[in-house]
């Protein structure tokens, strides 16, 4: 039985039609953002495994370092943050437990807050000490059960830069005494550092005690400064260009499929 022609299915290719001049432009640079934003997040993340990288090498130079002082005032108009961050340090003062402030945190030991304790030292300037984590059950001093030192103190810990402005979505609020963040600057200001009673400079930096192996368990608990970094940046930029080289390849299959279907619609006309 033979089939009339008018009932044949168009063939596929024939039927196609070429994109509109706008949607072609639109094919084009979307494909191109697209592929240039994937690069650019490529690129970010080798920046931040650069970054990482020499993090944990300056972590690990530094502690094995034997600790050094603290930096003072003539040493801080060439601080060098950067470097000096995590750096095993020294300092002896007293400290004013009547400013501590308490900074919202989340530890191994679970969520809480750090004590934030002014110490004056003894060379007469301020220096914000993290004395380490206090759960929220224990939050008020009277609730530590341990005695606070008192009198002269030599404190050894590690060199830690200020947290301004406080955290993502949540900002520190002075006023209220909320803290989402160690803003050394802010802080200081909240308490009166620096002028009146407290006149003395205050250093731009706080000091994260370190842990004495042979000290009782008491509150607030230090030692718990995170020290240990995953890494995966590398892995994160592959990702990136992988999906890139995926978009480049695409965008030169829809651009081939379009050149085609031009020419197929040049010769039918």
């Amino acid at each position: 039985m033979t089939t009339s022609s008018s009932n044949r299915t168009p063939d596929a290719g024939a039927a196609q039609r070429p994109l509109s001049a706008a949607m072609w432009v639109a094919l084009l640079l979307g494909g191109l953002f697209a592929f240039a934003g994937l690069v650019s997040l490529g690129m970010w993340q080798l920046n931040r495994l650069q970054w990482k990288t020499s993090l944990i090498e300056r972590i690990e130079q530094h502690q094995t370092a034997a600790p050094a002082a603290a930096p003072g005032p003539a040493e801080w108009s060439t601080f060098d943050g950067a470097d000096a961050e995590y750096r095993r340090v020294m300092v002896r003062g007293r400290f004013a437990h009547e400013l501590e402030t308490l900074v919202q945190a989340t530890t191994a030991l679970g969520s809480g807050y750090w004590v934030l304790t002014p110490l004056r030292t003894e060379e007469g300037y301020w220096v914000l000490v993290n004395r380490g984590f206090v759960p929220p059950d224990r939050r008020e001093r009277a609730a530590r059960g341990q005695p606070e030192p008192a009198g002269a103190q030599t404190v050894s810990g590690l060199l830690r830069l200020t947290e301004p402005r406080g955290r993502l979505l949540q900002d520190n609020d002075p006023a209220a005494g909320r803290w989402y963040s160690r803003d050394v600057a802010a802080i200081a200001a909240a308490r009166g550092l620096g002028s009146g009673e407290h006149a003395g400079a205050v250093a731009p930096y706080f000091i994260d005690v370190r842990a004495d192996n042979d000290a009782p368990l008491d509150w607030p608990r230090p030692g718990l400064t995170v020290l240990h970094f995953s890494n995966n940046h590398l892995m994160y930029a592959l990702t990136w260009f992988a999906l890139a080289a995926m978009t480049a390849a695409a965008l030169v299959y829809a651009v081939a499929t379009e050149l085609r279907t031009q020419r197929r619609a040049a010769r039918r006309d």
